[in-house]
């Protein structure tokens, strides 16, 4: 590679690794796949991305997750990983598992989508003592969230509006279950990372850490920065995600712990859906949004907001998925590391329109959106993937490692 780019005025990153990613592939593949999603990655200076095991099949056996690691290897042009899925009777299978493989194993302790609810106590007592790499969990409390749903039906009829979702998956169903997988990965030791926390209470449960990650971490999905409750009136089900996007108080909360260490990762929950599919209210429209492409520039965004620095992003984005997964060579600018970079210009308006969504979904809740940063190079492994708006589609990414 013997072209110079020219980066003046630009910040240059280390490629984000996002650690919480629904590409669909295989099985629901009308909705993405791993070429179109690691497409829109690229675009969004996105250049790791350890994707969920709730596809069809489910990533639940060793042949499923080879299958992946196949289907990536032929299609996606950026680097890759899966998360293992834990349910009611698979605790032997995850102990086989290769850990240089793989980020971690994947539980949901509340059903989202996908039916891979574990609630067996047995069987959650068992993953949390044997868990030998990260566990990450979905949490929310599925008896309480079916209590409310049956609620809201009687109040307001079979699909109640998308604007009663915070009700139905509340603030109690989320802390219920987080202090559920606290208190289990306190009592066996568990390397507990908690998937995107949406409440001010779930925070009381983590630490402000200075500097190093502690062994109980949380996760903010992009949309709950940048989303309150007020906004379901504008765009509706396009924010309907589980858990569901709560109030401005909450959102607050989320922000200020970006940069006091009780949030240690920011990922997408990139999740997404053919607009038909998101049609209805909380119980006929799907949940789930694509965020990828749009998560770096999101952040940088709040970043000329104030709500943290330049350096705090790339610890959330880059830094922290690399330490607290243990990726090799990943996740900094580093002689020996792999080239990932994310090179970013600032004060360049410009305006989210269909024709820039690289989704296979084709929409985004960011559609009309004007933001102030934006990505002219991607470098994937040395790799030129995205130049200033051309895309090297033969660009394929590598298999993550992991220490």
């Amino acid at each position: 590679y013997n072209r110079m780019v020219d980066a003046t005025g630009c910040f240059v990153l280390p490629g984000v690794i996002d650690d919480h990613v629904h590409f669909r592939e295989p099985g629901l593949t009308r909705k993405a796949d791993m070429e179109s999603e690691s497409r829109a990655a690229a675009f969004g200076g996105v250049t790791s991305f350890f994707d969920m095991p709730n596809t069809v099949p489910q990533t639940t056996t060793v042949e499923a997750l080879e299958d992946k690691f196949k289907i990536a290897a032929g299609s996606s042009h950026v680097n890759y990983s899966f998360f293992f899925g834990a349910t009611n009777n698979n605790l032997d299978v995850i102990k086989s598992i290769d850990k240089h493989r793989v980020p971690g194993i994947k539980l949901f302790m509340g059903s989202s989508t996908g039916n891979m609810l574990v609630d067996r106590e047995e069987a959650l007592e068992g993953i949390f003592r044997e868990a030998a790499m990260p566990l990450m969990a979905h949490c929310e409390d599925t008896g309480i969230i079916n209590a409310n749903m049956e609620r809201a039906r009687k109040l307001y009829g079979d699909d109640p509006d998308v604007a009663h979702h915070p009700e139905i998956r509340s603030t109690e169903a989320c802390y219920a279950s987080t202090a559920l997988a606290v208190r289990l990965a306190r009592k066996y030791g568990t390397r507990l990372h908690v998937a995107h926390l949406t409440t001010a209470k779930e925070l009381e449960l983590f630490e402000p850490s200075c500097g190093s990650l502690q062994r109980i971490t949380a996760e903010a999905a992009v949309a709950h920065l940048l989303f309150t409750d007020d906004d379901y009136k504008r765009l509706g089900t396009l924010i309907k995600c589980n858990p569901a996007v709560k109030g401005s108080a909450d959102r607050a909360a989320l922000r200020a712990a970006l940069s006091d260490g009780r949030i240690s990762v920011v990922g997408t929950d990139h999740a997404p859906h053919r607009l038909e599919e998101k049609q209805g209210g909380c119980a006929k429209a799907v949940s789930g949004m694509p965020m990828v492409q749009f998560s770096l520039v999101a952040m940088l965004g709040l970043v000329d907001d104030g709500v943290l620095t330049v350096e705090r992003l790339v610890e959330l984005m880059c830094h922290n998925p690399a330490l607290l997964f243990e990726v090799c060579g990943r996740g900094f600018i580093r002689k020996g590391y792999k080239a990932d970079l994310a090179v970013v210009r600032p004060d360049v308006p410009w305006t989210v329109t269909d024709d820039v969504i690289q989704s296979k979904c084709g929409w985004s809740p960011m559609a009309g959106h004007t933001f102030n940063w934006r990505v002219e190079h991607t470098f994937c492994n040395g790799n030129h993937v995205f130049d200033n708006g051309f895309f090297n589609a033969d660009s394929r990414g590598e298999a993550v490692t992991f220490r």
